[in-house]
């Protein structure tokens, strides 16, 4: 095992046990330095299979606060939005789309970090984001902190919104597992690292998800929100 993959795993590690605490940006914070580590086919291949497992656990755990009605009308519109994205990743240069990327992660962090007053959208564009972040997790399986500026005035319960978010990323990453799977992205490497994976995995969901219930989760989504906005640099650099 090489240096990369080492930090490949701790990075796995930290990420899920941010997404344990908040219910989303995992992979949000994982993609940028894991595309620069093993390259994008192979970095979304893994971080899907990985948010699969992840979110697995989080909907076995807190499956009694899913919030049905919400969940179907994201999974639909996502989906949707999915099948654009993917048609956009295969059509554009991927240094514009990393670029593009990389911006929108450091605007919604920096929002999020200094914009104290939050704006309600009217229902019709709010239906639009969730189009957009299905579009967006089309294209580098990290559409979440889009999916979050719905489901965050949707689910106001935190247990309500953990379990309903992972049911999301869980249905809908099926899908993409076996597009990726038929387009050979999973081979040895994504296997082993996948494989390896699984422990520390397990260990930062299992330790976000004993912090979650003890200490102020504001102080990790601060935290969360700063290391998106290294992670939106890392992919510009």
């Amino acid at each position: 095992m090489g240096v990369n993959e080492i930090l490949v795993l701790l990075i796995l590690f930290g990420a899920n046990l941010l997404q344990a605490i908040t219910g989303f940006a995992g992979t949000l914070i994982s993609m940028p330095p894991t595309m620069k580590l093993i390259g994008v086919d192979e970095a979304k291949a893994l971080l899907n299979a990985i948010a699969q497992i992840s979110s697995l656990m989080i909907v076995i755990t807190g499956f009694r606060h899913i919030n049905w009605k919400e969940f179907f009308k994201m999974f639909v519109l996502m989906a949707a939005g999915m099948v654009v994205g993917m048609k956009i990743f295969e059509v554009f240069p991927m240094q514009q789309l990393l670029t593009f990327y990389g911006i929108m992660i450091i605007v919604i962090a920096l929002d999020k970090l200094f914009v104290k007053k939050q704006f309600r959208l009217p229902a019709v564009l709010m239906l639009f984001v969730i189009f957009a972040a299905g579009i967006i997790h089309g294209m580098f399986v990290s559409g979440g902190a889009l999916l979050v500026i719905y489901a965050a005035g949707a689910l106001k319960d935190k247990e309500e919104f953990r379990a309903t978010i992972a049911l999301i990323w869980l249905t809908i990453g099926c899908y993409i597992t076996g597009i990726q799977f038929q387009a050979g992205h999973f081979n040895s490497h994504v296997w082993f690292l996948l494989i390896a994976g699984i422990i520390p995995v397990f260990a930062g969901t299992w330790i976000g998800t004993k912090l979650v219930k003890k200490l102020p989760q504001e102080i990790f989504m601060k935290m969360t929100y700063i290391l998106l906005l290294l992670s939106g640099v890392m992919a510009i650099v």
